[in-house]
């Protein structure tokens, strides 16, 4: 009978193992997903502000020569 119990012991505990590491994959896979995600919402949005400066720095060139010539 303690054979039986052992032998029961040692799957459970080896199944309890897998479960646990299936878990853990899930769970990795999940967060990479996640970094991924915010990567790329980082990097749109540094694209983004990069437009933003060069349409702002276009405008502000833009009117600095128009103040120019009317200077001039």
């Amino acid at each position: 009978m303690s054979g039986i119990l052992m032998a029961a012991g040692r799957w459970g505990g080896i199944m309890a193992l897998i479960a646990l590491l299936i878990v853990l994959v899930k769970q990795l896979i999940a967060f990479v997903g996640f970094l991924m995600f915010a990567i790329k919402v980082a990097l749109v949005l540094a694209f983004v502000a990069l437009m933003l400066i060069v349409v702002v720095t276009i405008l502000r060139t833009r009117g600095q020569r128009r103040r120019e010539a009317e200077e001039l």
